[in-house]
């Protein structure tokens, strides 16, 4: 997709990293604009998850850049990445299972704290009240997100979907410009997935968030998304629209193995 410098919120400039002898990207590029929903695909391996990693700051690469809002992230600390404005959620559920639904979402929202680390240990005036606007926040995201009654809850305790979306609230607290889903349908029944494309593209459409989304589960994919970049053995193989990817040799050459046949859609 072409974009203008205005208009392209994330830039992923010739990406290449290498675990030893492995080469887990290779030059990967490609641009994803503001307000816009664009799928990352690809068969297991194919170097999705570890372009989040990169994303995140988990993981250096060894050559490229990537810029988001037109600068540079290279040496942004990973506990800076949600004040920046990137939000994400995991493949495998990280939250705290003992701490409270309405907790596990406050700890997104105090990626935006003005409070320093003295006055939260004096429990200062200022600290206080910016707990209570914290924890307003956090509620406002619960009811959006339909998990008010179980604010009070161990997340530990709710059902895999309901940490799944518990976790998704997570990310929202810190008020993303860009929100990285790393496969949030998996587990989930096919009412469940429904749900999760009408809330994906909600994020884009109300709350004017971007979306980077992994997922296996094709038909999410192609019925949320603006643009898809499909990825294999760490390349980009193809990016267009929905409708140009499921018709693209690459890409059912890469899902289906072998020659593309007519009327097949990865």
């Amino acid at each position: 997709m072409t974009t203008s410098a205005s208009d392209c919120l994330l830039a992923v400039s010739g990406i290449t990293v290498r675990f030893g002898g492995i080469v887990a990207l290779d030059g990967v590029s490609f641009e994803v604009p503001r307000n816009k929903i664009c799928g990352l695909i690809g068969p297991n391996g194919a170097g999705k998850t570890t372009l989040f990693n990169c994303l995140s700051r988990l993981y250096s690469y060894q050559n490229g850049d990537l810029l988001f809002e037109g600068q540079s992230i290279s040496n942004t600390p990973v506990h800076m990445m949600a004040g920046i404005g990137i939000g994400r959620t995991f493949q495998n559920l990280a939250m705290f299972k003992t701490m409270s639904v309405r907790h596990n979402v406050m700890v997104g929202a105090h990626a935006r704290s003005a409070s320093g680390f003295v006055a939260n240990m004096l429990k200062s005036k200022q600290v206080r009240e910016e707990e209570e606007r914290l924890k307003v926040q956090a509620d406002e995201v619960l009811h959006y997100l339909k998990l008010s009654e179980f604010a009070d809850r161990p997340a530990g305790e709710l059902p895999f979907a309901i940490q799944k979306r518990v976790e998704l609230g997570r990310a929202l607290a810190s008020q993303p410009k860009l929100l990285l889903l790393d496969e949030p349908a998996a587990g989930l029944n096919h009412e469940e997935l429904h749900d999760l494309g009408e809330l994906i593209k909600d994020f884009r459409d109300r709350m004017g968030i971007t979306v980077l989304l992994v997922e296996h589960h094709m038909s999410l994919v192609m019925s949320v998304s603006d643009w898809i970049v499909a990825l294999n053995f760490g390349k980009k193989i193809a990016e267009g629209n929905p409708e140009m990817i499921q018709k693209h040799p690459e890409v059912i050459r890469a899902y289906l193995g072998g020659e593309p046949a007519q009327g097949v859609a990865a």
